[in-house]
């Protein structure tokens, strides 16, 4: 039977790559509200210094690791530090990413091949630095990839980004098959919109009453996401209770992939391209 405890994380070891802030310092917060010890790799070092002492309040142990994730050999040394601290490594959060807003044609080759860089290649390189600690320890892992719903759908003015999200769920589903004999599950949770700190300093415009007013019709549940949603399907993945899931891609998105294109109507009614089915 399933109990109360299941949920829990104690005296686990995670690393999560871009912890300082938003969704990763929310992830890393998280996880260790239910015990975990926590690694934050990030290039960020006083940002992730601020949010490793929220986290000593809490009693956990953290570790900040400068760590650039677009350098295989800091990805290496990241992991090696973490086992030399903890002696383990039980889950490892896939969180940095990043985007551009352009048509595909006004992308230049060195943005097209940042995004890949940030958003694909470090992925592979964390996934492999992260498995083979596991694989050495032999007691099984998790893996928790934070991608997008726009790896699910067309992106436009994010082609390059929706490419690479794309590739990540399908890296997820190969690699949960690939290092099941080891005892290491691996999942990916895609977000849409989440209100963070980030978010509103580079895109204030986005943030207005009025626009957020807009944009809530687009949602199912009414409004953009927050942190810790994303923080929770992470304890979710990681804990007991997701001993049987592997290989999965977790919307939380307020159901905006679900809703394709249908838009609630003011007058509780629904609409598609435009029309009206109340």
């Amino acid at each position: 039977m399933i109990s109360p405890n299941d949920i829990l994380l104690t005296d686990q070891v995670a690393v999560v790559t871009g912890g300082a802030m938003g969704i990763g310092a929310g992830i890393a917060k998280g996880l260790a509200s239910f015990g975990a010890h926590i690694v934050i790799a990030d290039i960020d070092v006083a940002a992730a210094e601020k949010t490793a002492a929220l986290i000593r309040e809490q009693g956990r142990q953290v570790l900040v690791v400068a760590t650039d994730v677009m350098d295989k050999e800091q990805i290496k040394a990241m992991v090696a530090k973490t086992i030399a601290h903890f002696g383990r490594l039980d889950i490892f959060v896939n969180n940095v990413g990043g985007v551009r807003s352009s048509r595909f044609m006004d992308l230049s080759e060195r943005s097209r091949e940042r995004h890949v860089q940030i958003n694909l290649m470090n992925l592979l390189a964390c996934t492999e630095a992260a498995a083979r600690a596991m694989i050495d320890r032999g007691q099984g892992g998790n893996i928790i990839n934070i991608t997008s719903i726009e790896g699910q759908r067309a992106a436009p003015m994010f082609s390059v980004y929706a490419a690479c999200k794309a590739a990540m769920n399908s890296f997820t589903r190969t690699t949960a098959l690939e290092l099941a004999e080891h005892g290491i599950r691996v999942n990916t949770i895609a977000p849409d919109i989440v209100d963070t700190e980030g978010a509103r300093t580079m895109n204030p415009g986005f943030y207005t009453a009025d626009t957020v007013a807009r944009r809530s019709k687009y949602i199912p549940l009414g409004r953009d996401g927050i942190v810790d949603e994303i923080a929770s399907a992470a304890v979710f993945l990681a804990s007991r209770m997701a001993n049987y899931v592997t290989g999965a891609v977790l919307n939380v998105d307020g159901g905006t992939s679900a809703s394709s294109g249908w838009l609630k109507s003011d007058d509780g009614g629904w609409s598609l391209y435009p029309g009206n089915f109340s």
